[in-house]
């Protein structure tokens, strides 16, 4: 089953077993609409529900099915939080789940090879692309930043046959 991590628990909040959360979903309170959760650390998964939760000051807290006490909670420190990736909702045309671009080829509208996504960032304004060159790049390069702006500097995704054209200058 392939997973996908959506957030990381924190320090435990008071003494009835409650839990911060630290969402990585685009709405934080998001979260909590995919169930179950599988909490990790070292790549052992455990199932767990959510009892209730709450937001608390400018974050969340999360009550745990079976962690009744403080002493649960502070073992929860630290894990991730992931769902199964069939649990995620579908996207419109054009939309893409960030794992989905993640290890394609990049590619410019002149056929040079960038080299491979190995993982986007997010600014605030867009998402950024980092491409890893391949070894063989003669402009030196080790990573590119590439804005996911569609148009302007994204020209074409093809996840079936996992390139990305860009308009991007290679020496950039």
């Amino acid at each position: 089953m392939e997973k996908i991590t959506v957030g990381k628990l924190g320090a435990p909040y008071g003494i009835r077993g409650w839990v911060k959360v630290n969402s990585f979903t685009d709405d934080p309170e998001g979260i909590f609409s995919y169930q179950p959760w599988l909490l990790g650390r070292d790549g052992n998964w455990q199932e767990t529900g959510i009892v209730k939760w709450r937001r608390h000051n400018k974050g969340l807290v999360v009550l745990l099915d079976q962690i009744s006490d403080r002493n649960g909670a502070e073992l929860l420190n630290g894990m991730d939080i992931a769902v199964p990736a069939d649990k995620l909702p579908e996207l419109a045309e054009g939309d893409y789940y960030w794992r989905d671009l993640e290890g394609l080829r990049v590619v410019n509208t002149q056929g040079y090879d960038l080299g491979l996504v190995d993982h986007l960032l997010e600014t605030g304004s867009n998402d950024v692309l980092v491409v890893k060159a391949n070894s063989r790049d003669s402009f030196g390069q080790r990573e590119r930043l590439i804005p996911f702006v569609m148009d302007q500097f994204i020209k074409k995704v093809d996840t079936t046959d996992g390139v990305i054209e860009v308009d991007w200058d290679p020496s950039f």
